[in-house]
């Protein structure tokens, strides 16, 4: 287990590979622990590197620390100590409100984002979110294929508070307005059948400036890494392919995406 104290607390992460930096962020139900095979995919090209958020896995629990601000500051400091300079990011759920809310704070020190099941407003989000119970959280979103139950062994770790926080803090802001022109190529990704997260409107879509574009996986629900981790990866590593600053839009250009474009 790799950790570094920042301002007195602990913070767990782990990271495999060499080459530009990239940085996964987990969900509401979990840890770093679900990433692993996406890390080991990126892992070939990339230095990749996945952390536990204040309340989750190994990090540490600190309520004061729970507002998506407060995250995305844990990410600040986490590459400034680690010295790591313009990343890439790979968000799903909170994990992607955490990295928007850095990118709102820190936009040049990121090259592309892929968010993956994120909410784009606080009715998007099924209620069942707000005061969770984790255990039946992991039931109701992954169910208990074996895969599932592995990749998401640390999910009792966390502190339902810093899930409240979170959807307290989608309540109160406008992400989309906050970071759509700020220019950093961004790549929203959804699985269909999440009971949790509704995909944004056609209107909302259509609302995209030209760097962003989104992408539906079919058959995957909350964990499209988990559901369906070979489509997952293969998406991933063709964003990551695209030279900085190309947008994602650029992936309708390869056939096997076309029909999963929404």
């Amino acid at each position: 287990m790799s950790a570094i104290i920042i301002d007195g607390s602990m913070v767990h992460y782990e990271a495999l590979g060499r080459g530009r930096p990239i940085v996964f962020l987990h969900g509401w139900v979990g840890s770093w622990r679900y990433w692993i095979n996406s890390m080991q995919v990126a892992s070939t090209s990339f230095r990749a590197y996945a952390i536990d958020l204040f309340g989750f896995g190994d990090t540490t629990r600190d309520p004061l620390r729970y507002t998506l601000e407060r995250q995305a500051d844990l990410i600040n400091r986490f590459l400034e100590e680690m010295g790591i300079g313009k990343v890439a990011l790979v968000g799903h759920g909170l994990g992607a409100l955490v990295g928007f809310s850095y990118i709102k704070q820190w936009p040049k020190t990121v090259d592309r984002m892929m968010a993956i099941n994120c909410p784009f407003e606080y009715d998007s989000v099924n209620t069942r979110m707000i005061n969770p119970n984790m255990g039946d959280l992991v039931e109701w979103l992954a169910g208990r294929a074996p895969e599932a139950v592995s990749a998401l062994a640390d999910a009792s770790k966390a502190d339902p508070q810093a899930v409240s926080a979170s959807m307290a803090g989608l309540q109160g802001n406008n992400f989309f307005s906050g970071v759509r022109d700020l220019g950093v190529p961004c790549l929203f990704v959804y699985g269909p059948n999440d009971p949790a997260v509704t995909m944004p409107t056609q209107e909302r879509l259509d609302a995209f400036p030209s760097h962003m574009h989104q992408i539906s996986l079919e058959g995957t629900g909350h964990f499209p890494m988990v559901d369906n981790p070979t489509q997952f990866n293969r998406l991933m590593t063709d964003f990551l392919a695209l030279d900085s600053g190309v947008s994602p839009r650029e992936l309708q250009m390869k056939e096997e995406w076309k029909r999963r474009v929404r």
